[in-house]
């Protein structure tokens, strides 16, 4: 695995290690050099999602990166947000933005901690996709809210189906509830290259 931090490469990844190694070298320009330039918008889709379906916290931001998703929450209102991340150069960033309470270096893999107790609501953008956080991973999250408890979680679109996220969906139906998927642009109309059009499905539900 190729440790020249890019989209392409971001989409190549195939295990935790490999989201390390890329993120770590990644963590101090992702703002300027990804977020900015690729006039990147999921994490501002995911935020405005959750607070439109009335989530409110305390919230966990799953695969929080350097605060985006954080930083849109606080900016629509939602106070006590905790970040959760694989990089902990990622999670150095986001902790100096002042967004949240609390922030954990964890592999989703290994389980969620809930130091305060369940989670009123979680978040995640652009996390589980194509060789980042497979399906399996959203059992860590609903483990980390509380009963009725909202979740919006976005999955790339291209992927939803090849990676098994529909087939998983219909196995949680027994422990969720109002569940709704919507599709959004990743990217803004500012966007270019090959990847400018990509949508990703906003999974909304309760844990039942």
């Amino acid at each position: 695995m190729t440790k020249d931090p890019s989209l392409e490469n971001a989409y190549a990844l195939e295990t935790p290690e490999d989201s390390v190694q890329l993120y770590s070298t990644w963590a101090d320009s992702y703002d300027s050099d990804f977020a900015r330039v690729s006039d990147y918008i999921l994490h501002e889709q995911v935020a405005r999602h959750f607070v439109n379906i009335g989530g409110f916290g305390p919230v966990l931001d799953v695969g929080a990166g350097t605060g985006l998703c954080g930083a849109a929450l606080r900016a629509r209102g939602i106070g006590r947000i905790d970040g959760t991340d694989i990089s902990a150069e990622m999670l150095e960033v986001a902790a100096a933005k002042d967004i949240y309470r609390a922030t954990r270096v964890e592999n989703i893999f290994d389980g969620l901690a809930t130091p305060c107790g369940p989670y009123q609501g979680a978040v995640s953008s652009g996390t589980f996709t194509n060789g980042h956080v497979g399906p399996d991973g959203l059992d860590a999250v609903i483990d980390a809210v509380r009963p009725r408890g909202w979740i919006v979680v976005s999955v790339n679109a291209q992927h939803y189906e090849t990676t098994g996220f529909a087939e998983k969906m219909s196995v949680l139906e027994p422990h969720i509830a109002d569940l709704s998927t919507t599709e959004v642009a990743i990217y803004g109309p500012n966007a270019t290259g090959s990847h400018a059009k990509d949508t990703a499905l906003l999974l909304a539900f309760r844990r039942a």
